[in-house]
């Protein structure tokens, strides 16, 4: 029996039969696909099939844990980075980007050399010498331009020639995509970009594998290799973000009654597949008031009764694409919601076997609402008056009012009169009366003009208010005292001589209510408007300019 083999070799020997077969691409890359695995996709265009045979002499393919990894770059490793706009809707493009991370303190420069940097330290010695890996380097005896057999390195692991563009010798890195079966191969800097089409292409989750090599002598080694997962889709990726005024986490898809939530609807399209389509969004807010259409990928809805509510979208978009092959009957659709993953279609030319087909993208959430501080006013604003001539800060009062649930804090922000640059912040709890009516104290460092924001909340809902008010100084002669002590004269005529005395002689400005003049009512914003008017040509500069002041029943 022994002889018999070794008669059986010498005759394999003699015939020049190989005894080991030649690698291919599948054998490189993809090491859990299975042998028929590209019979069952559709030709990439511009890529090639992974059963060609593979140049191990001028790419030599290493196993992982092979320790020739270590020694493939000076310093340490080098990583690939692989990222996609995954996922993708069938039809349009899906583009990779493969990241080369270099060990510390190297880069690439203008030219495509790998340097490093001069005097840095790392985990083990300070280095101070400068390498770098380029093409180039080992090319200045122009072999680049050489004859052919000075060349027969310069080409993929498949055989092809490297391509010669402008710029192309700053290229130092080769690059092998794999996916589906296929490979393409290109030639790139630190960074690689390949765009590929997903017409008829298998929907679900693929892999795509990345190898990269660099020159070294006469061949070229593997330094990383990297893959990721990618999704192909028949449904168009949607994400719709939810906001409201006043709501205080809008993530956690609760909000308030009585507001409008504005919904945003996000369609991933970044190869732009869907701009020449007509899109529309069906609607229905789970609240019985039915289903609304529109064209806009924007839409306000109000929910008027708390509770919890289960929010459907539809997107529906008409785009232009070959014919799927025959298939059983699909059942009509509802005019209600399209159940996930139906698809119908229409033909729109079948002379050139093309069709318009239907996609679809769902969104679907529950959203749960709840009573919230849906507004807040400011309706009085005071001086507390101090007696006697005392230095520190000036204390002013703030009524305001709010409508909705109660508030359990409230912050202040003090700036500058722009509203630019804050002074001050503070925030403290609250003690709300009936009817929604709260006072709250704050402390001004001295006389001028301050914007002063205001932030009630609870715990959903968080509503602002802000003025612009102006704190008097505590010279009693000052223009502040004489001008206010007019102004009120003008309301309150038969108290004129003692409203001036006592404005005169007063440490702080007061904010008196106009229901303390005798004869006087407040029934609306009427005589507020005047007494702006009156006093405008007195205060340019400074004067109060709160739109949300309102004139409330013996209240300023």
């Amino acid at each position: 029996m022994e002889s018999l083999f070794a008669v059986l070799g010498f005759l394999l020997l003699a015939s020049g039969l190989p005894l080991q077969a030649a690698k291919r691409f599948r054998d490189v890359l993809g090491h859990e696909r299975s042998p028929g695995h590209l019979r069952e996709h559709s030709q990439l265009w511009g890529w090639s099939s992974d059963e060609n045979e593979w140049n191990e002499n001028l790419y030599p393919a290493w196993k992982r844990g092979d320790g020739r990894w270590k020694d493939s770059w000076e310093g340490s490793r080098v990583q690939a980075v692989l990222t996609s706009d995954s996922p993708a809707l069938v039809g349009s493009n899906i583009t990779f980007v493969v990241n080369l991370v270099f060990p510390r303190c190297q880069k690439e420069d203008a030219n495509g050399h790998i340097i490093s940097e001069r005097n840095f330290r790392d985990d083990s010695a300070l280095t101070s010498n400068l390498y770098a890996y380029n093409l180039t380097a080992e090319a200045e005896d122009g072999e680049w331009e050489g004859d052919t057999s000075q060349s027969q390195h310069l080409k993929f692991p498949d055989g092809k020639p490297f391509p010669r563009p402008h710029g192309w010798k700053k290229w130092s890195f080769v690059y092998v995509f794999h996916t589906l079966g296929q490979y393409l191969q290109k030639l790139g800097r630190c960074s690689a970009r390949v765009s590929m089409n997903t017409v008829n292409l298998t929907v679900g989750p693929q892999v795509m594998e990345v190898a990269v090599f660099r020159r070294r002598g006469w061949a070229y080694i593997p330094i990383s290799q990297v893959k990721d997962v990618y999704v192909i889709t028949d449904q168009i990726p949607v994400l719709v973000t939810m906001s409201q005024k006043n709501d205080r986490n809008s993530s956690d898809e609760t909000f308030l009654r009585g507001l409008p939530i504005m919904f945003d609807v996000l369609i991933h399209d970044p190869s732009h597949f869907l701009n020449d389509s007509a899109i529309s969004y069906k609607w229905d807010f789970g609240d019985n008031t039915g289903l609304f259409v529109s064209n806009k990928h924007t839409v306000n809805h109000t929910y008027v009764l708390n509770g919890t509510f289960n929010l459907n979208l539809t997107v529906e978009a008409a785009v232009s694409g070959p014919c799927p092959s025959p298939s059983p009957a699909v059942p009509t659709p509802s005019p209600s919601l399209m159940p996930t993953g139906y698809n119908s279609m229409k033909l729109s030319d079948i002379s050139n076997g093309n069709c318009q087909i239907n996609r679809y993208g769902y969104f679907r959430a529950t959203i749960t609402i709840v009573e919230g501080i849906v507004e807040v006013n400011i309706i009085q604003v005071a001086a507390v008056p101090v007696p006697g001539p005392q230095p520190g800060n000036s204390l002013m009062d703030f009524i305001m009012t709010c409508k909705g649930a109660t508030p359990m804090e409230v912050c202040t922000i003090v700036s500058d009169p722009t509203c630019q640059i804050a002074q001050t912040r503070l925030c403290s709890p609250v003690a709300v009366e009936q009817l929604c009516l709260l006072s709250v104290r704050r402390a001004f460092s001295g006389p001028g003009t301050y914007c002063v924001n205001f932030t009630l909340g609870d715990d959903t809902s968080l509503a602002l208010t802000s003025t612009l008010i102006s704190v008097p100084g505590k010279d009693p002669a000052s223009t502040l005292g004489l001008v206010n002590g007019a102004l009120i004269a003008i309301g309150c005529l038969a108290m004129l001589v003692t409203m001036v005395t006592i404005l005169l002689y007063k440490k702080h400005k007061v904010y008196k209510p106009i229901g303390k003049c005798p004869g006087i009512t407040v029934k609306g914003k009427g005589l507020s408007v005047f007494l702006r008017h009156t006093k405008a040509p007195f205060f340019r500069g400074n004067q109060e300019k709160d739109p949300l002041l309102q004139g409330k029943p013996g209240m300023l």
